[in-house]
């Protein structure tokens, strides 16, 4: 489903002013009214001066949803969904590989949670290094976390070159395919996703090297600021987010990988921040944990398709 902004030529009721009003409640596209109260939103247009506008808008945009609804699939066709083209990335961790059945699932989203230091975005530099010897990776770095030097570490001690022009050359290869974009604001990572996603339509059976693996390191930092007191809006943007980023994955065949950072729990427990609502939104969830004064980490299934919950590994990156 398009951005509002892309369908004024096809629709031109969908004018800034529509758009602008929108936006005020989160909506930036088509997906955005699947999550949002439309007898609330139909209300505070009503509140509105230009009421009837943003009415005939917003039929509009339902007219839109009910032309783009796919028919629902059977059993069999969901099962060959599941089958074509989705597999998995190694992220070049083997403990981490060996607890996920291979490494993270493309067409889908994989969470890694823990607390600071625990490895998360080490785990997505690696993972980054890997996947790009032979696709594009897109890594959304909120926090300045993203270091390429790094990258060029792991590339180094898994390769072994005739000569250090050939490894100049692979390592120019490899770090070419990564794309870096720092995004500090959630509206700014709409942006990014939705010129993604237009990219990611153009590509779509075309060309050898192409964009796999998207990271957003980390989501929390992005969502956590808009969630505000109980903010209605805040869970919008925070589900919108979501499914936008499933939607990537499934449509496009892409894995996506996602950090979200711990809150303080009950009796001095962590737990993943960004609460209930959002637990449900990734496919799969591990926990990440480093032992004291040591380079030894942990890895622990909340969450999997396939996999036991609790199931552990530990891991050296």
């Amino acid at each position: 489903m398009a951005r509002l902004a892309n369908l004024e030529t096809e629709y031109p009721v969908l004018d800034s002013t529509v758009r602008n009003f929108c936006a005020s409640h989160g909506i930036f596209s088509v997906e955005d009214f699947l999550i949002h109260d439309l007898y609330m939103l139909a209300a505070f247009a009503e509140q509105n001066n230009s009421s009837e506008r943003l009415k005939e808008g917003i039929a509009q945009v339902l007219s839109i949803i009910d032309d783009m609804h796919q028919p629902w699939l059977n059993g069999m066709e969901l099962l060959e969904d599941a089958k074509r083209n989705k597999n998995v990335f190694p992220t070049g961790i083997q403990g981490i590989d060996l607890l996920l059945g291979g490494g993270i699932r493309v067409g889908q989203l994989t969470e890694l949670v823990g607390p600071s230091s625990s490895g998360k975005t080490q785990v997505c530099l690696r993972t980054a290094s890997n996947v790009a010897r032979n696709h594009m990776v897109l890594y959304l770095d909120t926090g300045n976390s993203f270091s390429p030097q790094r990258i060029a570490y792991f590339l180094g001690k898994t390769i072994n070159p005739s000569s250090a022009q050939a490894k100049n050359q692979f390592l120019q290869k490899v770090m070419s395919n990564i794309s870096c974009h720092s995004v500090f604001d959630i509206f700014a990572m709409f942006d990014v996703l939705h010129q993604l996603e237009s990219y990611l339509g153009c590509q779509d059976g075309r060309g050898a090297c192409q964009m796999r693996l998207l990271i957003v390191d980390s989501i929390s930092s992005l969502i956590s600021p808009v969630l505000g007191n109980s903010s209605t809006q805040g869970r919008a943007l925070m589900t919108s987010a979501g499914y936008l980023l499933k939607k990537l994955a499934h449509q496009h065949n892409l894995a996506v990988l996602i950090i979200n950072h711990t809150v303080g729990g009950e009796g001095g427990s962590s737990k993943p921040a960004l609460g209930d609502s959002w637990k449900c939104i990734p496919h799969s969830r591990l926990f990440l944990s480093c032992d004291r004064g040591s380079n030894n980490y942990n890895a622990s299934i909340l969450r999997h398709p396939s996999m036991a919950s609790g199931k552990a590994a530990r891991f050296v990156i």
